[in-house]
């Protein structure tokens, strides 16, 4: 039976961390950010241990060890405070509390503590059976997310993947285009056959129509052997053509005339295959703008468009951004075999205020590095590199004067990056010199 535990923490960013991180643990968590909601919550489920703050917008942490010992509420409760309350984290042992953790927590010290005032339960959940939650879940490759963006995008992949209506996938690089055509094909009737990907942009155009539809030996120098293409090994199933506007015009005609006849010929054959297949398309590039220059036929738009679905970037589905942080972490320690918790304060809120131009590739790669050079339990600003701190390149605008509160952070960040020379570090600010030299004086920051 898993245990559940409820977190009670105002600092928003340090709960979802501590959330995600006993999620993976094997452990059913809440978080409620007062005292109230802790109140409701417990009144209205179940909870077999709590996590919380000793400082709270509305009460302390003492005051609900107060109500629930009012209340007849035998739930363990373990304090959570920085070293200047450990005083009154005595305090609250003496009004009830099991155990007291101090910040910044430590991930071993707390599961231990955690196991200890679970210990009297016959339904622990123990180390080992953590570990395997983690591997088990470690095996999904994907993570959808839980933005409104997000989920409106799966409720039309449920709809559109019982059909046998193409699907062309309208979306920026690194969006997850691959994975929504294989999320289509899992959820379709063709699930026990092929899904097979075709790269149209890597592919040749002297051998496209090899690729596509295979050739026989001897049908063009380099032709050692038979080929299957791509769309006979698909048979049955699903082929999904990635970037389908780089396919050449005269390609373009092979493809039409193959989807209107469900016909396919081999490169050097006299002999006609039939071919059942559900066909799904992606493409970064505006196709209409291309039909109008002349390079995408028009009725083989149509025919590949029969539905469209369009990939958000990762900059507009803010809810989901420390998600996939952390699913990314989650994969890249188990990759680099460490053991890290998630992103310090700094770190993820450098992670929201990015604008992700290479979204969701470019996220797992700089979460992967940052995984690498990381020395504590937490990955901080300095793992995540400069490349966090840069502006969009349409934008005028600094980042340190985006953001005030993290300005004098953002600046020292920058000058340590850069060896402390002020004109890179006003560069990668994207200030002017001056504007620099004026805020070192206002921060008497003195190099």
């Amino acid at each position: 039976m898993m245990r559940s535990i409820l977190i009670v923490e105002d600092d928003i960013t340090f709960g979802m961390m501590l959330k995600t991180w006993l999620g993976k643990k094997g452990f059913e968590v809440s978080s409620v950010s007062t005292i109230a909601r802790a109140r409701k919550h417990i009144e209205s489920q179940t909870v077999d241990l709590i996590l919380s703050d000793l400082r709270l917008p509305d009460h302390e942490g003492i005051d609900l060890l107060k109500w629930m010992n009012e209340q007849g509420k035998a739930i363990p409760l373990i304090i959570m405070t920085g070293y200047a309350d450990i005083q009154s984290a005595v305090l609250a042992m003496k009004l009830g509390a099991r155990d007291y953790i101090a910040k910044p927590v430590n991930p071993g010290e707390l599961l231990k503590k955690i196991s200890e005032a679970l210990q009297d339960s016959p339904s622990q959940v123990s180390s080992s059976q953590a570990t395997s939650k983690v591997t088990n879940e470690g095996q999904h490759s994907y993570l959808e997310g839980e933005s409104d963006a997000a989920k409106q995008l799966y409720n039309y992949v449920g709809l559109v993947a019982p059909t046998n209506m193409s699907v062309l996938i309208n979306g920026s690089s690194g969006t997850g285009k691959e994975y929504v055509a294989h999320r289509i094909h899992q959820l379709s009737k063709r699930n026990n056959k092929p899904f097979i990907a075709v790269d149209c942009g890597s592919i040749p155009k002297e051998l496209a129509a090899s690729e596509f539809f295979g050739h026989v030996k001897g049908s063009f120098t380099g032709a050692l052997t038979d080929k299957t293409g791509a769309f006979v090994a698909a048979n049955g199933g699903t082929i999904f053509l990635d970037e389908i506007g780089n396919l050449s015009y005269e390609v373009q005609i092979q493809l039409l005339r193959a989807l209107q006849e469900r016909k396919i010929r081999p490169v050097g054959s006299t002999q006609e295959i039939s071919v059942d297949i559900r066909l799904i398309s992606a493409t970064n590039e505006n196709l209409e703008q291309a039909i109008e220059k002349g390079t995408f036929r028009e009725d083989l738009y149509h025919r590949i468009n029969e539905f469209t679905l369009r990939m958000p970037d990762l900059k507009e589905r803010k809810e989901d951004i420390l998600l996939f942080a952390n699913f990314f972490l989650d994969q890249a320690n188990k990759e680099l075999d460490k053991h890290l918790i998630g992103f310090d304060t700094k770190a993820s809120q450098a992670l929201m205020n990015y604008h992700w131009p290479g979204n969701l590739r470019q996220m797992k790669n700089i979460v992967k590095r940052a995984t690498l050079l990381a020395q504590s339990s937490f990955i901080t600003l300095l793992e995540l590199g400069t490349e966090l701190l840069e502006t969009p390149a349409s934008s005028n605008t600094s980042i340190a004067l985006r953001n005030e509160e993290t300005e004098k952070e953002h600046i020292l960040e920058a000058l340590r990056q850069t060896g402390n020379n002020k004109s890179k570090a006003a560069q990668l600010l994207n200030i002017d010199r001056k504007t620099l030299y004026n805020k070192l004086k206002l921060y008497n920051i003195d190099l």
